[in-house]
């Protein structure tokens, strides 16, 4: 039998050249490069942000100092700026820096992972990395809270929250009780059950909201006996833009019990005064009850990430997605879980259990708190009120007229409603300005200063802070408005 053979060809494969670029072609616009960017002096910083930015915040940044400031670098406690200055940072980012700045650890995993190339979005399978911190959050977490939905920020974690508990509470019962001075982010949906007229912008939102006092019990029962359209009530443990606003024990532990009577689901808000800034992983375990939904973000991204979390109870979880035609409702969003940002936020619980945080947050904050309630006892005319747990602390001043001398008072006092933070602003800048200290504020009650330093701080910081602060009120009001004055002018 004759084979025939295929006989070898000689012919090269076609090679498809690229078509050059004709001169038509779309042009690099003026980009700023990285190097360039880190290279920016604080002139062209200022008009950059005046461009394309927020035109009107940089007036209040002009008027407590801070466009004066060009980060350089950061590590543990403190920001360098351009000039080599250390600044203490007593602020903390909202609450979103427990680990201080850079931590070593945190940015040792995230460098191994890029270096190992491993994979960010993998929406298409599991994640080894989400499934594991969701495990994380789960093992962290009291009682029967363990089903996890990862996002970015704590708008998206709440979003997910009051969707999930709006679900399971059923189309019958959809309203939502929030709380006076609340806030729980500024995307539409939070933006609903978030209690300030400037943040709601005269936005439409939605309906389905009663609004009751914050800490009044009373209130809420009310609001449940007369309302059975109600599923939901949405708090959070510790009010931060309402001025560190604590409830007593027995409100949460009858909130507790109402809810169960009730049968409404109990929304936690968790996002500022969690993992560990009170002196506990969730504030609410102070209180010796757990919530059916909770929600964490700011420092749960170890300062490094971008990190949110609802995380619910199976049953309620079950409820509202727990079917393969439900299931994606809520699915996790592009970036929710994604890879780097999961080992961060996987490393920074480890490190914050390894290193005693949340210990150094009851011990340390503590001391903070004793420091202060001894301030305000030497400056009595001046501060007002000291409150706060662990890490979350609001110094509260008087309105502005109460600090004056007594023959001015009636005079100033009728603008004192105008006047409301003006004293925490003066004291805020000449803080960095003489002191390089950095405090920061609240959103409704502008007579408080909002201490949130990450959970590394040490007893030396707290006396540097401290002792600041007792040097700059011993100048007295008059000298202090003066001082800031001149800071304006120059």
């Amino acid at each position: 039998m004759n084979v025939m053979t295929k006989p070898e060809t000689t012919h090269a494969r076609a090679v498809v050249k690229a078509p050059a670029l004709s001169p038509d072609a779309i042009a690099k616009p003026d980009l700023i490069s990285v190097e360039a960017a880190k290279a920016m002096d604080l002139a062209m910083m200022t008009d950059l942000f005046k461009a394309h930015l927020n035109p009107g915040q940089l007036h209040f940044m002009k008027l407590l100092g801070f466009h004066k400031v060009k980060v350089e670098s950061a590590e543990g406690m403190f920001y360098v700026d351009q000039n080599g200055r250390k600044i203490l940072d007593f602020f903390g980012g909202f609450g979103s820096l427990a680990f201080g700045h850079n931590h070593p650890r945190i940015l040792e995993a995230r460098k191994k992972f890029q270096d190992e190339k491993r994979h960010e979005i993998a929406i298409a399978f599991m994640s080894q990395y989400a499934a594991a911190l969701a495990h994380n959050l789960a093992r962290c977490s009291p009682g029967n809270l363990d089903m996890v939905f990862l996002g970015s920020s704590g708008s998206e974690a709440m979003e997910a929250a009051i969707k999930v508990a709006e679900r399971a509470a059923g189309p019958k019962r959809p309203k939502i009780v929030y709380a006076e001075n609340s806030f729980h982010g500024k995307t539409k949906g939070v933006l609903s059950i978030t209690d300030g007229q400037l943040y709601r912008g005269e936005f439409k939102l939605t309906d389905n909201t009663v609004r009751v006092p914050f800490a009044d019990i009373d209130a809420v029962e009310a609001a449940f006996k007369s309302d059975p359209a109600i599923g939901v009530i949405v708090l959070e443990t510790i009010q931060g833009g309402g001025g560190i606003v604590q409830a007593p024990a027995e409100y949460w532990q009858k909130l507790r019990a109402l809810c169960d009577q009730y049968g409404v689901l109990w929304v936690a808000d968790e996002v500022q005064c969690g993992l560990g800034r009170s002196g506990r992983f969730y504030a609410f375990e102070h209180y010796g009850v757990v919530p059916d939904v909770t929600a964490l973000a700011k420092s749960l991204g170890g300062g490094k990430s971008a990190v949110g979390a609802m995380i619910a109870s199976r049953e309620v979880y079950m409820k509202a997605y727990g079917t393969p035609k439900t299931a994606m409702i809520h699915a996790a969003a592009t970036f929710g879980g994604i890879g780097e940002a999961s080992i961060t936020a996987i490393e920074a619980l480890n490190v914050l259990y390894d290193e005693g945080l949340i210990d150094n947050a009851a011990a340390t904050g503590g001391y903070l708190l004793e420091r202060l309630h001894a301030l305000q006892a030497k400056h009595p005319k001046i501060i007002k009120d000291v409150r706060g747990k662990g890490f979350m602390i609001g110094l509260e001043f008087h309105d502005f007229s109460q600090t004056l001398p007594m023959v001015l008072r009636p005079i100033v006092s009728v603008l004192d409603d105008k006047l409301k933070g003006s004293l925490s602003g003066f004291v805020g800048a000449l803080l960095l300005r003489d002191y390089d200290v950095l405090v920061a504020f609240t959103e409704y009650n502008r007579n408080v200063i909002r201490l949130e330093p990450p959970l590394i701080c040490q007893s030396e910081h707290v006396d540097r802070f401290v002792d600041a602060l007792d040097s700059l009120l011993s100048r007295g009001i008059v000298s202090i408005v003066k001082d800031f004055v001149k800071s304006q002018v120059k």
